[in-house]
């Protein structure tokens, strides 16, 4: 079932990683598996925010050894950023196994990306000058509690709400997902899409990297190789909707956008609230009453609606 939820403010930050936990607790029952965030605050010119993990938090549970494991991942991952010339400007633990490193790197951000999970276990979860993607299992009130997501100020976010079908229940297939490797493009999908294995294949061999079997990743992948040819946000979402099979309503953040897409369909709910200053929408009205409890009105996108919004 999951359920999604997203928010832009126009011309100003707002408590963004309090706002976003509040919508993604209120959308609980659509998804207790696992909880995940894509949260946009000030912009580092000059350095990279790189979030990654370097083991599943039922690892850590279950393996004795895996503390010694991911010590050794976290020195060769260290290693590595130095031959890339990286400068490590600020580490912080936020659970054993997750961190997050400001960085600052003159080169591509592909190929250390690339040669940075190619250390085992090891995952970046985002990589970019403004986007922070913070996702593990449990609801939005503990995984917010435990990144310190309250304390969070920015423009605008995505967030969603797990319940596992088709795949594993481990932070690798959680959502949001980052559009490798795209600086600060995140997407969050409720649905199902019926041609991921054969739109996955082609993807591949065009070079794009998967790191999960969740159909959703497919979204990220799918519009990283549409900016990788020059489509803009809004270009990208509308091809999907002939491109992409099955029943889906997803979101996309950028760095200074949000964008919505509805399949043909649209079988997969989606609420949206618009005024002068806030956009806010999502699988159900209770997230947007959770930020707006007074009196709101509200629309339902259509079928093959495309909508993109500006920061």
């Amino acid at each position: 079932m999951c359920g999604i939820a997203g928010l832009i403010h126009r011309g100003k930050k707002s408590d963004v990683g309090a706002e976003m936990t509040s919508m993604l607790q209120a959308l609980k029952h659509r998804g207790p598996d696992s909880t995940g965030y894509a949260v946009y605050g000030a912009a580092h010119e000059d350095d990279y925010i790189m979030r990654f993990i370097l083991a599943e938090q039922d690892a850590m549970k279950k393996s004795f050894d895996m503390k010694e494991k991911v010590a050794e991942r976290l020195e060769e991952v260290e290693r590595r950023l130095a031959l890339h010339g990286v400068v490590i400007k600020q580490r912080e633990h936020s659970t054993d196994y997750a961190l997050r490193y400001v960085i600052q790197h003159d080169g591509d951000t592909e190929t250390l990306a690339r040669h940075i999970e190619d250390v085992e276990g090891v995952e970046i979860l985002s990589l970019g000058n403004s986007l922070e993607l913070i996702k593990d299992l449990g609801d939005a009130s503990v995984v917010s509690k435990q990144y310190g997501l309250l304390d969070f100020s920015g423009t605008h976010g995505i967030g969603h709400t797990r319940m596992a079908t088709e795949s594993d229940v481990d932070i690798r297939s959680a959502h949001p997902y980052w559009a490798f490797p795209y600086n600060d493009v995140s997407v969050v999908h409720n649905g199902q899409i019926t041609n991921y294995w054969l739109m996955r294949r082609e993807m591949e061999h065009k070079g794009h990297r998967f790191t999960s079997s969740c159909d959703s990743e497919l979204l990220a992948v799918y519009t990283a190789h549409n900016m990788s040819i020059g489509l803009t946000l809004e270009e990208s979402l509308r091809s999907s909707i002939t491109d992409i099979d099955g029943v889906f309503t997803y979101l996309v953040a950028t760095k200074d956008q949000l964008g919505m897409a509805k399949d043909t369909m649209a079988a997969k709910p989606l609420v949206l609230y618009e005024s002068d200053t806030l956009i806010a929408m999502a699988s159900e009205e209770v997230a947007i009453r959770a930020i707006l409890p007074q009196e709101i009105d509200t629309t339902d996108p259509y079928d093959e609606e495309v909508r993109v919004w500006q920061a």
